[in-house]
């Protein structure tokens, strides 16, 4: 089988700083860095790396042909990434000493990825194949309606929350992951909890305190790993690819979690986003 990802390609531009900053306040950071990164970017890598095929379908600039190009180098198929004459795709990234992040993000390319590439990519997909897409671009009721009527499987990551386009894919959706904030935010939108949503599963992390699987409505909680974390950038990417890559594989839900949260634990010991997340034979030799 494999994954089709509408998915952001992002420069990230990432500034080490004592601390988030206050309101009004000027930091000078200690360290600048570039890497390759987006939340679908990010979950592309992390799927590819634990084992699956992936499709990344999105968008680039001109001016940054590198990022599809390392995209391809870590074994994700970047035949339906179109190059736009457009703004690149940026995330200006802040991590403070203590790991924690804040981020700021420029759309450019990722919100102007042609529905005909959309189109031409999924024509290619079989049925019982994954569809996953992300709030980081344009097209995501359109893809999720397509991959649905096609007979994929579709999954959904509610990042960075928009309540009336998280509401626009619910009635297609299989699988929803988004964080404890995020299922907050839903809540408020639609009064529903993640386990009244009608959808068959529904994953809601909660950093360091796991995860919650809702299946059918039923709680099943995961514990996370201890670490000590440097940078939780792109984590939650990182274990959403994971979970992804081991259905896609087979692999009960709960044995994708359980993958998925090493990987993640994994992810936060490091500083960087889909430059640095772990490969699957990391995952496995990691001991808890």
């Amino acid at each position: 089988m494999a994954i089709w990802n509408l998915g952001s390609i992002n420069e990230d531009i990432v500034l080490s700083v004592p601390h988030i900053p206050a309101p009004g306040e000027t930091l000078a950071a200690t360290k600048r860095e570039v890497f390759l990164g987006g939340k679908g970017t990010n979950m592309s890598v992390a799927a590819a790396r634990a084992g699956t095929r992936v499709n990344h379908i999105g968008a680039v600039a001109k001016s940054a042909t590198w990022t599809g190009e390392r995209l391809l180098e870590y074994g994700v198929d970047t035949r339906h990434i179109v190059i736009l004459d457009t703004d690149p795709a940026q995330a200006m990234i802040m991590v403070a000493a203590d790991g924690e992040n804040a981020i700021v993000l420029q759309s450019g390319a990722n919100g102007e990825i042609p529905q005909a590439k959309l189109q031409e990519a999924l024509s290619e997909a079989d049925t019982g194949d994954w569809f996953i897409t992300q709030n980081e671009t344009n097209l995501q009721r359109t893809g999720a309606t397509l991959a649905r009527k096609m007979g994929l499987r579709v999954a959904y990551a509610a990042a960075p929350f928009d309540a009336d386009r998280v509401q626009a894919v619910l009635d297609v959706l299989d699988f929803l992951i988004l964080n404890a904030v995020e299922a907050e935010q839903l809540r408020q939108a639609t009064g529903q909890g993640p386990d009244a949503l009608g959808i068959t599963d529904v994953i809601v992390t909660l950093g360091s305190g796991g995860a919650d699987w809702y299946h059918q409505g039923k709680l099943s909680h995961f514990d996370a790993i201890a670490v000590d974390p440097v940078d939780t950038t792109g984590a939650g990417d990182t274990f959403t690819g994971y979970v992804l890559a081991g259905l896609d594989r087979g692999m009960p839900m709960a044995q994708a979690i359980g993958q998925a949260t090493k990987a993640a634990a994994l992810m936060v010991t490091r500083h960087g986003t889909a430059d640095v997340i772990p490969d699957l034979s990391e995952v496995q030799d990691f001991q808890l």
